[in-house]
């Protein structure tokens, strides 16, 4: 839980963006406070009913996954030295390379690839990026804001009180993915609906890489975000004993890995060709004032 209550969430929250702010999170914020769980098992890899989904404050996730132009921002920023392995060679054939050498290292995006979600990254990778958005990006730092890493690079590392910009917990990936506010029921697939094609998302090889985010107009969850299905899978902040928990399928996947019921996991140090992020967010204190006065209002009008 990022809050306790409205109040708590304005007090803590803070801008994040600064006047050297490199690059913009579009955000799509899931309102619906205090929604009830999936009643539907929502992991197919353990027994016992595991439900997901229900999340008791506001919040904002990204609308589209972290792309290439983003994270080679944050690469221009913070990885000279390339601390704690923030670089993976392998980025270099999947859109972002590097030059020079340690201490003066700077990176480019290849042309076509720049919105193109990264890849190759690990959840330390993901954690640090949320810090570094967190902190006013620039000079920001990596190891201190929602998570406390101390140039750790193993291991499990919880998401601190009052964070602001974070990795999405399980439920809020979930609820963003799979809710829908209108009816109050959960989908089957990110796309609003109980099936899914090829036409709607990026899986089952149809394309046989990924692409740029935000390419299906199909795909759309209920609260309009993108690529929560296919494309890459996606970091989310959930534990699995030893093991980060991962969402939504990747651009190779079948159909059932784009499901509510499909939960993977992987050891936090994971970096593959087909697994990414997005980030999460609390709203800034002028967005919950605004969603309380609406609340009031609309329970005035209730009561006349």
């Amino acid at each position: 839980m990022k809050v306790q209550n409205a109040l708590t969430l304005a007090a803590s929250a803070v801008l994040f963006t600064s006047a050297n702010a490199d690059i913009t999170i579009d955000w799509v914020t899931i309102g619906n406070a205090n929604n009830a769980a999936d009643t539907a098992d929502g992991d197919v890899n353990t027994t016992g009913t595991q439900m997901y989904g229900s999340v008791d404050h506001i919040y904002k996730i990204g609308k589209y996954e972290v792309t290439n132009a983003q994270y080679g921002a944050f690469l221009n920023a913070k990885g000279q030295s390339n601390t704690n392995g923030i670089y993976n060679s392998s980025m270099s054939s999947n859109g972002i390379t590097q030059s020079g050498s340690s201490g003066t290292f700077s990176y480019s995006v290849t042309s076509g690839f720049e919105n193109k979600p990264v890849v190759y990254v690990s959840w330390f990778d993901a954690a640090r990026f949320s810090n570094w958005l967190g902190n006013g990006q620039g000079a920001g730092d990596t190891e201190t804001g929602a998570y406390t890493l101390s140039n750790a690079t193993s291991g499990i590392i919880t998401v601190n009180v009052g964070a602001t910009v974070y990795i999405p917990s399980e439920d809020e990936w979930y609820k963003a993915a799979y809710y829908n506010p209108a009816t109050t029921t959960y989908t089957v697939f990110p796309n609003g609906q109980n099936t899914i094609t090829t036409t709607d998302a990026n899986y089952n090889n149809s394309v046989g890489s990924t692409t740029n985010v935000g390419t299906y107009s199909g795909d759309p969850s209920s609260y309009g975000t993108f690529d929560q299905g296919g494309n890459v899978g996606e970091w989310a902040d959930g534990i699995s004993g030893t093991s980060r928990v991962r969402r939504g399928g990747r651009f190779d996947n079948v159909e059932s890995s784009l499901a509510a019921y499909t939960r993977g996991a992987g050891v936090p140090t994971s970096e593959s060709n087909s697994l990414g992020f997005r980030v999460a967010s609390v709203p800034e204190p002028t967005s919950i004032v605004l969603t309380i006065l609406a609340s009031c209002t609309i329970l005035i009008r209730r009561k006349r």
